[in-house]
């Protein structure tokens, strides 16, 4: 309680936060108005308790052909709750009833990247992330859509013609690559002389 009666010299201070460092002040209040207060007392760590704030921001995508990105932004330290923290990566392929599991020892992690020569090039994974620390498991992220690495284009443009604009200049062109699920965006071209 913020107000203490003046006969009780004892009070329990709720909702802290877990594995915080706390220093405590006391002071005497009357009718005529609130005193210095006492000096801070030592400083107190609250126990340590399972994470209860999941990873924020969970997505990724990119990567090389048979590679899964996950990125996530990382739970600051004083949500931590205690020592030994770390993330759980879960993921399955979109329609699929079984999780992988991954762990990642680090505080700092913020990026999980699974390769797997199985993995077809843009196929969409539900994705969560969790954290954990010695004290159990905690919260999981709700699942987010990530698609794996794409695959190098697989077919050439087709219909290339040049034509001779001047005695130094040619132009080329060519018909474009349909977009296609299996291989991803045509991010640009490369046109090379013989």
């Amino acid at each position: 309680p913020e107000v203490v009666n003046g006969r009780t010299h004892k009070a329990t201070v709720v909702d802290l936060s877990p594995w915080v460092e706390y220093e405590f002040r006391v002071l005497a209040s009357n009718s005529v108005g609130v005193g210095e207060p006492s000096r801070p007392s030592a400083l107190l760590k609250t126990k340590a308790a399972v994470p209860v704030v999941a990873p924020t921001n969970v997505s990724g995508g990119g990567g090389s052909r048979s590679e899964l990105v996950i990125t996530w932004e990382p739970v600051p330290e004083e949500l931590q709750n205690g020592e030994g923290f770390g993330y759980i990566i879960m993921f399955r392929p979109l329609g699929s009833t079984t999780w992988t599991k991954a762990v990642v020892a680090s505080v700092e992690a913020s990026k999980y990247v699974y390769r797997n020569e199985s993995i077809t090039p843009l196929s969409p994974f539900e994705v969560k992330v969790g954290v954990y620390n010695y004290e159990g498991e905690g919260t999981l992220s709700s699942i987010s859509i990530v698609y794996s690495g794409e695959d190098e284009p697989q077919i050439a443009p087709a219909g290339a013609s040049a034509l001779s604009v001047s005695a130094a200049e040619v132009e080329v062109s060519w018909q474009p690559i349909a977009w296609n699920r299996h291989t991803g965006r045509v991010l640009g071209y490369e046109v090379r002389p013989l």
